[in-house]
């Protein structure tokens, strides 16, 4: 049974490697390390036609946000097993689930204080599951290295022009429920970004 601790340990802290590495080989779950997305910080897809588990994760998210992000994912590849898709995404089966995952490493002490407390607010208002996940998520990016430029899409007035870091360049839309809608400005396409996806404004 391979042993991915090292490898794990370069994106989160190194106590909850051992425990995600176990759950990959628990699971046969194919778990790949992305470039950065600005529409999600992680993903799962369920087996199709043969194919096995598979997890994606961003790879600039801090230790933190990357074992939070997994965490939430492999919540995901564990309610399909049981219930398959007969269950809302963040329904109470989820919900369950990912407290039960996030157990382990809240016993190691290996969070802030304040993650901690977001954790538990999290945890314990399962009825906002989108807004809490949001305020999550902003106490995890303090633990960003910063990059003086940057700021996330949820700060820009609607209509503002941003480039991503690779260069492309989009005009901020309307709010779609939990993301925002934007215009890639060379292609006219239109793409959704987090909330708290990271981007460098572009000025008049």
């Amino acid at each position: 049974m391979p042993d991915f601790s090292k490898q794990l340990s370069k994106y989160i802290p190194a106590e909850a490697a051992p425990i995600i590495s176990q759950w990959i080989n628990d699971s046969a779950c194919r778990f790949k390390v992305t470039k950065s997305r600005a529409s999600k910080l992680g993903d799962y897809r369920a087996p199709f036609r043969g194919s096995s588990h598979q997890i994606t994760v961003n790879h600039d998210l801090n230790p933190y946000a990357f074992l939070m992000t997994t965490v939430h994912e492999f919540a995901h590849l564990k309610t399909y097993q049981e219930f398959k898709s007969r269950v809302k995404p963040h329904g109470e089966e989820w919900k369950n689930n990912f407290k039960s995952l996030i157990q382990p490493f809240l016993k190691l002490n290996i969070f802030p204080v304040d993650v901690v407390i977001a954790i538990n607010n999290y945890m314990n208002n399962p009825a906002a599951s989108s807004c809490t996940d949001l305020n999550l998520y902003r106490v995890l990016k303090q633990y960003d290295k910063k990059v003086s430029e940057l700021i996330h899409v949820e700060e820009l007035p609607e209509q503002s022009i941003f480039q991503m870091k690779n260069g492309r360049t989009f005009q901020k839309l309307e709010k779609l429920r939990k993301r925002y809608k934007c215009l890639e400005i060379s292609t006219q396409k239109i793409y959704l970004f987090h909330p708290i996806a990271e981007v460098i404004p572009v000025k008049d």
